[in-house]
């Protein structure tokens, strides 16, 4: 089979490309899904897919949705406390328990609808997986196959099935036959990175074509592993280059594309 090396339709796609291959490099064993709270050392513990819950990856994953990423992943956790065990054969018959804990417990504007997605993947895991949530990867999948796993799954749309896929690659070292179908995830941030550095075009009246421009251009400059971008973008543009514009330099540091962007700007 003919390899696919990267195109590079300027210089600063050649430039991300080079910092995102290092980056991707130093990802590897970071296992941090919370930061901010007093347990999160258990509470990463708990969502190591490679650990003794797989399955709290997985919950992990599908409670990231209309809230904060930091509260998403706290939720294996707080069910954990309030039940006092995390197998998923318990799990699956705690479905009232589980649905007063989001009620009183879980920070999410939708309680309901996420209690209902919880126990619905739990459920999926137990039939099947037959409880172990570890071979939804543990076979080497490909990676279309792995991102359709997960998007079997109640309320799991395409960002959070290649996010999930992209973790356990990058992260974990999950072995895949390969990273073609792990697409870079067109959010706000993600889109304006590419658009100020000049891979895309700025489209304010078409949110659909700046997202589809922005994962095709991806795949155009790697179409071995498009994914390859999705965090260092991600992290620039939630920390460097917001909607308000760039600020490019700041009292806690420096963008890490300031010496190849052309949209840079001294602060």
């Amino acid at each position: 089979m003919c390899e696919l090396k990267p195109f590079f339709p300027n210089k600063t796609a050649e430039k991300l490309y080079e910092y995102a291959k290092v980056e991707v490099k130093k990802e590897k064993g970071k296992t941090e899904f919370v930061k901010d709270c007093d347990d999160k050392d258990l509470i990463n513990e708990l969502l190591n897919p490679l650990g003794a819950y797989p399955h709290a990856f997985v919950l992990g994953c599908v409670m990231d949705r209309q809230t904060k990423a930091e509260n998403a992943w706290q939720v294996p956790w707080i069910v954990f406390k309030a039940l006092g065990r995390f197998d998923i054969d318990y799990l699956a018959i705690s479905i009232d328990e589980i649905h007063k804990i989001f009620k009183e417990q879980v920070k999410h504007r939708f309680k309901d609808i996420m209690a209902d997605l919880f126990c619905c993947a739990v459920k999926r895991i137990q039939r099947d997986y037959d409880g172990d949530a570890s071979r939804i990867w543990n076979d080497k999948p490909s990676s279309g196959l792995l991102i359709y796993r997960f998007l079997q799954f109640k309320g799991v749309g395409i960002k959070i099935a290649t996010m999930a896929t992209n973790i356990l690659m990058r992260r974990f070292g999950v072995e895949l036959r390969d990273r073609r179908s792990i697409d870079v995830s067109p959010d706000v941030h993600t889109v304006r990175v590419f658009q100020r550095l000049g891979l895309t075009s700025f489209d304010k009246d078409n949110e659909i074509k700046a997202r589809e421009g922005t994962m095709y251009m991806a795949r155009a400059i790697n179409p071995e592993y498009p994914g390859i971008f999705d965090y260092p973008c991600w992290f620039v543009g939630s920390h460097f280059c917001d909607a308000q514009g760039p600020k490019c330099k700041k009292e806690d540091g420096q963008c890490p594309f300031f010496n190849f962007c052309p949209s840079k700007i001294e602060n």
